[in-house]
């Protein structure tokens, strides 16, 4: 009998000490000291310490009917001082090239509905009709080439080539542009909040 209550005194002694450690770590969670901000004045009642520019939020804290407080979310004041020119010109790259096969597409599907419909022919026939003179005088003008497939699907690919090369000379040329502007007035300020 003495060895069971010996055995079971011990175990309850760990449990004990460790009621007693969560105890004094409850008791100085609830006493802890008012927080700093950045100018150095003391305020119990603030709910976050600036320092610099980073909002840090306090650590929430029990009360004593058990219930959390409210938690602010930290956040981060930054300012965007430099883009690199070379991701800029891979991003505007693969955006543009992308552009490119997006009008493709959209010209090569609208370009057979039309043509479908009969839109094609009716115009054809409309322009001979204007430009035949009656009289044996007929304009060099051949109407069924304007509106080849060939001819209007060559010209959508020369401008989405060219439109590939403007916008990724003219995104790298920007990103210099601002970085150089970044050098003389500090960037861009951006504000980055934590979600909850």
């Amino acid at each position: 009998m003495s060895d069971n209550a010996q055995r079971q005194s011990a175990a309850q002694e760990p449990d004990q000490a460790d009621n007693d450690s969560r105890e004094e770590h409850e008791e100085q969670e609830n006493a802890a000291p008012p927080a700093v901000t950045a100018d150095g004045a003391d305020s119990s009642t603030a709910d976050s310490a600036e320092q610099g520019d980073v909002t840090m939020a306090v650590p929430e804290t029990k009360d004593k009917s058990g219930a959390k407080p409210a938690s602010t979310a930290r956040k981060a004041h930054l300012s965007l001082t430099r883009v690199e020119p070379g991701s800029v010109l891979k991003f505007s790259f693969v955006i543009s090239l992308v552009c490119f096969i997006v009008l493709f597409v959209a010209v090569a599907v609208l370009y057979a509905f039309l043509s479908t419909l009969g839109v094609f022919d009716a115009v054809t026939d409309l322009i001979n009709s204007l430009t035949d003179g009656g009289e044996g005088d007929e304009l060099p003008l051949n109407p069924e080439n304007w509106f080849s497939a060939a001819r209007v699907l060559g010209y959508t690919g020369l401008l989405g080539a060219l439109n590939i090369v403007l916008i990724t000379a003219l995104s790298t040329v920007g990103a210099m542009l601002y970085n150089l502007a970044a050098d003389l007035v500090g960037g861009i300020d951006v504000t980055l909040s934590e979600t909850e």
